[in-house]
């Protein structure tokens, strides 16, 4: 069994997804192995398979 683990992902990090880009910026809430519940500003709180989807880092918060 292989180990996912991504190091910048942790609570608190902004990320988008990939392909839903209506979903908007998102703050992971938690990370579990290779599921990462991220709060979306569109679409509310996402559980995401990380070894199917990978998240793209936000560094800066766009809104500011």
């Amino acid at each position: 069994m292989t180990t996912f683990w991504d190091p910048f992902l942790e609570p608190g990090v902004l990320v988008r997804h990939p392909t839903e880009t209506g979903w908007g910026l998102g703050q992971v809430q938690s990370v579990a192995g290779r599921k990462v519940t991220v709060n979306f500003e569109n679409a509310g709180k996402q559980t995401i398979d990380a070894t199917v989807v990978t998240l793209v880092f936000v560094s800066d918060d766009p809104r500011h």
